[in-house]
């Protein structure tokens, strides 16, 4: 007899076959994350954001608990699980589809025992071997994001000469380990990873030619809520970099750009706006929309 889906499985198969973009909501459980960190680090803040970002309009709610700002240094395993453990029991709990942001096997683990659905991996497989293994066995997405190295020295390794190509063969060689180890390749995501060991140049490239990334015959997913680069983009007349909090029309701008270029979802840290933009886009009948 076959055995029934989870609950988190029918919710990750339904994200996947989504007639519309997705739009993923950042909840940050960290006290040092670049742009939110220290908002929402105690349980009741975090529930309750979490809450909001679903009822605004988030598709999945991505819980993180390990910053992964430029320099940024790592906490254990067992801390970071502490973090993120209880606010994804409590929104599973609410009936929030969630996401779990880690490159640690045994916390994602952890994290879909209590209620994710999908793991959200920045390093692409990268940073645990034992990763593969976890996504297999549950038969959740996994979003393999390009990744060269992690937090603290990631930027030194920001050396392209094709950046596009490049990034287009390192994420065609994760997904290609990632099927190797058992994943089926419809459970597969991607992410160019802007900021990651990227500079604002590169950024500004991937992001004019995702259609290269899309042709790899997977989902993607764009996340480049409040980065760096739109803050320079932005800067004001003595290069002074827009603080995070002015960057959010930019943002919404880089959104739509996804949308139209054909990703799968978006990542951010405001949602409301981004699932109202979304709305009239598809309200113009794009005939984008029907390849998503």
């Amino acid at each position: 007899m076959l055995t029934p889906p989870t609950e988190a499985q029918v919710i990750a198969a339904e994200l996947l076959h989504r007639d519309h973009p997705v739009v993923m909501g950042v909840l940050n459980v960290t006290p040092d994350s670049f742009s939110d960190g220290g908002r929402w680090s105690d349980l009741d803040s975090a529930v309750e954001h979490g809450i909001s970002l679903f009822r605004q309009g988030a598709d999945i709610v991505d819980v993180g608990g390990e910053s992964t700002r430029p320099g940024a240094d790592r906490v254990d395993a067992a801390t970071e699980a502490s973090r993120v453990v209880p606010v994804i029991e409590r929104l599973a709990a609410a009936g929030v589809p969630l996401s779990i942001d880690t490159t640690r096997a045994v916390v994602a683990e952890a994290a879909l025992a209590a209620g994710a659905s999908v793991i959200n991996d920045v390093s692409g497989g990268l940073a645990d071997p034992g990763m593969a293994a976890v996504a297999a066995a549950a038969g959740c997405p996994w979003i393999l994001m390009h990744w060269r190295g992690h937090s603290r020295d990631m930027q030194a390794l920001a050396t392209y000469q094709d950046v596009v190509a490049e990034v287009r063969d390192e994420l065609r060689a994760r997904a290609d380990a990632a099927v190797a180890a058992g994943v089926d390749p419809g459970r597969i995501i991607l992410d160019p990873g802007l900021g990651f060991a990227k500079t604002a140049d590169h950024n500004w490239a991937l992001s004019a030619h995702l259609d290269v990334l899309i042709g790899l015959g997977f989902p993607v997913l764009f996340a480049a809520s409040r980065k760096t680069y739109l803050g320079r983009l932005l800067a004001d007349e003595d290069g002074t970099p827009r603080p995070v909090a002015g960057r959010e029309a930019a943002t919404l701008a880089t959104s739509l750009l996804a949308f139209a270029a054909g990703a799968w979802g978006v990542r951010v840290h405001e949602v409301r706006e981004t699932a109202d933009a979304r709305a009239v886009w598809r309200a113009t009948g794009s005939p984008r929309l029907a390849k998503i």
